[in-house]
């Protein structure tokens, strides 16, 4: 049997029925303080697209630049395209995402993989056979 999600003791539905200033108790300090000084200008906008999609009249994907936003309970289900930089990941938030920030869930860096070395790149790269 599936054990059902909890944060700090409270259930989803606990969470998305509490207002700002009780799940802010619940955070770690650093996310506390940064939701006490209150939403940048980006984070509003974000949030108020947030609403229109939870009131379903936003049909297209989220998109945002906005890493540094926590995420609320209430954005439980949506998908999220996050910016890394360079494109835009798709990110579906769950339960246990309750309180990171959004740059948390995405990469910005990518693994570089190289070919074979040039010829005269290092005094090794000669024992390799060119073709």
């Amino acid at each position: 049997m599936a054990k059902d999600f909890t944060y700090r003791g409270k259930s989803i539905e606990e969470l998305k029925n509490m207002e700002l200033k009780e799940f802010m108790k619940l955070l770690p300090s650093r996310k506390k303080r940064s939701l006490k000084r209150g939403f940048t200008e980006g984070q509003q906008t974000f949030l108020k697209k947030i609403d229109k999609a939870l009131q379903g009249k936003i049909k297209k994907p989220i998109k945002t630049h906005v890493r540094d936003m926590i995420v609320l309970p209430k954005m439980v289900g949506l998908t999220i395209h996050i910016h890394s930089g360079k494109n835009f990941a798709q990110v579906m938030i769950q339960p246990e995402m309750i309180g990171m920030y959004l740059g948390e869930l995405t990469m910005t860096r990518s693994r570089i993989t190289h070919s074979a070395p040039g010829v005269g790149a290092t005094r090794s790269s000669s024992a390799i056979s060119v073709k």
